[in-house]
């Protein structure tokens, strides 16, 4: 388990919370309320009700321990604070694709920000890990899945 604080902003770690919430509230004693069912049927040893709902009921254990974990790192960023001289969680970045000749905003959000249509990308994802500590006119090369992407910093604002 890594001990890494985790930047969110305070919708983004509220966002987070009510899911924790409901994962815990609603779905926890659903599945505990199907596993009673399924016991009831009789023989566990081919009762597949029952497999489904215990195996549902341990993944389900480890999103809200995994939850649980990344809500105890984070810390609430204030976006009023940020700089604009480089690029940190909450910025908004332009960025040239060297390759293509076009260019593209990206804002740097955390867990529960993100939203790839409106190019609210992870901090943690690879592109967001290329920009972090860049300065304005700076070029990355952010190894994805089909090769290289080759980006320059245009401009750096707050998302």
């Amino acid at each position: 388990m890594s001990s890494d604080r985790i930047p969110m902003s305070k919708e983004g770690y509220e966002k987070q919370k009510a899911l924790l919430d409901r994962m815990k509230n609603d779905d926890m004693p659903r599945i505990a309320e199907q596993i009673a069912q399924a016991r009831g049927y009789g023989d566990l040893s081919e009762n597949a009700e029952f497999d489904a709902a215990v195996e549902a009921q341990g993944m389900l254990q480890a999103k809200i321990n995994d939850l649980q974990e990344k809500l105890g790192r984070a810390f609430i960023v204030d976006k009023t604070t940020l700089p604009t001289d480089r690029v940190v969680f909450g910025s908004k970045v332009r960025v040239l694709d060297l390759d293509l000749n076009e260019e593209e905003d990206f804002i740097l959000v955390g867990p529960g920000d993100e939203d790839y249509d409106q190019n609210k990308i992870l901090l943690t994802s690879p592109i967001g890990q290329g920009l972090v500590g860049k300065k304005v006119g700076d070029e990355v090369e952010v190894p994805i899945p089909v090769g290289t992407l080759k980006l320059k910093i245009v401009e750096i604002g707050v998302g």
